[in-house]
Protein backbone atom coordinates (compact mmCIF):
# COMPACT_ATOMS: atom_id res chain seq x y z
CA UNK A 1 0.00 0.00 0.00
CA UNK A 2 1.80 3.07 -1.44
CA UNK A 3 1.18 6.55 0.15
CA UNK A 4 -0.69 8.94 -2.07
CA UNK A 5 -1.93 11.87 0.25
CA UNK A 6 -0.41 14.57 0.62
CA UNK A 7 -0.61 17.14 4.09
CA UNK A 8 -2.82 19.56 2.60
CA UNK A 9 -5.29 16.77 1.69
CA UNK A 10 -5.01 14.87 4.92
CA UNK A 11 -5.31 18.56 6.75
CA UNK A 12 -8.67 18.79 4.72
CA UNK A 13 -9.93 15.63 5.46
CA UNK A 14 -9.52 15.76 9.15
CA UNK A 15 -10.90 19.83 9.03
CA UNK A 16 -13.88 17.75 7.22
CA UNK A 17 -14.43 15.39 9.61
CA UNK A 18 -14.06 17.44 12.46
CA UNK A 19 -16.96 19.58 11.19
CA UNK A 20 -19.04 16.41 10.04
CA UNK A 21 -18.59 15.00 13.45
CA UNK A 22 -19.32 18.34 15.38
CA UNK A 23 -22.54 18.84 13.01
CA UNK A 24 -23.64 15.25 14.10
CA UNK A 25 -23.00 15.26 17.70
CA UNK A 26 -24.50 18.71 18.30
CA UNK A 27 -27.68 18.14 16.63
CA UNK A 28 -27.54 19.97 14.01
CA UNK A 29 -27.64 17.38 11.78
CA UNK A 30 -29.11 13.82 12.09
CA UNK A 31 -31.32 10.76 10.82
CA UNK A 32 -30.08 9.61 7.56
CA UNK A 33 -27.69 12.41 6.49
CA UNK A 34 -26.10 12.55 9.99
CA UNK A 35 -25.07 8.89 9.75
CA UNK A 36 -23.84 9.33 6.35
CA UNK A 37 -21.38 12.13 7.30
CA UNK A 38 -20.51 10.68 10.03
CA UNK A 39 -19.36 7.53 8.21
CA UNK A 40 -17.70 9.73 6.09
CA UNK A 41 -15.99 11.30 8.66
CA UNK A 42 -14.66 8.13 10.47
CA UNK A 43 -13.63 7.18 6.56
CA UNK A 44 -11.91 10.76 6.18
CA UNK A 45 -9.89 10.08 10.14
CA UNK A 46 -8.92 6.79 8.63
CA UNK A 47 -7.27 7.48 4.86
CA UNK A 48 -5.36 10.55 6.73
CA UNK A 49 -4.14 8.47 9.48
CA UNK A 50 -2.49 6.15 7.07
CA UNK A 51 -1.67 8.35 3.83
CA UNK A 52 -3.88 6.02 1.71
CA UNK A 53 -6.88 7.13 -0.48
CA UNK A 54 -8.49 3.85 -2.11
CA UNK A 55 -9.76 5.66 -4.52
CA UNK A 56 -7.04 7.29 -5.87
CA UNK A 57 -5.40 4.28 -6.28
CA UNK A 58 -7.03 2.72 -9.43
CA UNK A 59 -6.53 5.86 -11.34
CA UNK A 60 -3.02 6.42 -10.46
CA UNK A 61 -3.56 9.86 -8.54
CA UNK A 62 -1.56 11.45 -5.86
CA UNK A 63 -1.13 14.58 -3.96
CA UNK A 64 1.47 13.63 -2.41
CA UNK A 65 4.27 16.40 -3.39
CA UNK A 66 7.87 15.34 -4.70
CA UNK A 67 9.68 14.58 -7.82
CA UNK A 68 9.55 11.33 -8.82
CA UNK A 69 6.78 8.77 -9.96
CA UNK A 70 3.49 9.01 -7.80
CA UNK A 71 3.92 7.72 -4.41
CA UNK A 72 7.04 9.91 -4.44
CA UNK A 73 9.78 6.85 -5.44
CA UNK A 74 12.38 7.18 -7.66
CA UNK A 75 12.34 4.54 -10.52
CA UNK A 76 14.97 2.75 -9.39
CA UNK A 77 12.74 1.81 -6.50
CA UNK A 78 14.15 4.48 -3.69
CA UNK A 79 12.65 7.11 -1.80
CA UNK A 80 12.62 10.30 -3.33
CA UNK A 81 14.73 13.51 -1.23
Amino acid sequence: MTKNMGTVDRVVRTILALVFAFLYFSGRVGGTLGLLLLVLAVIFVLTSLVSFCPLYAPFGLSTRGGSGSPGGTTQSGGTAA
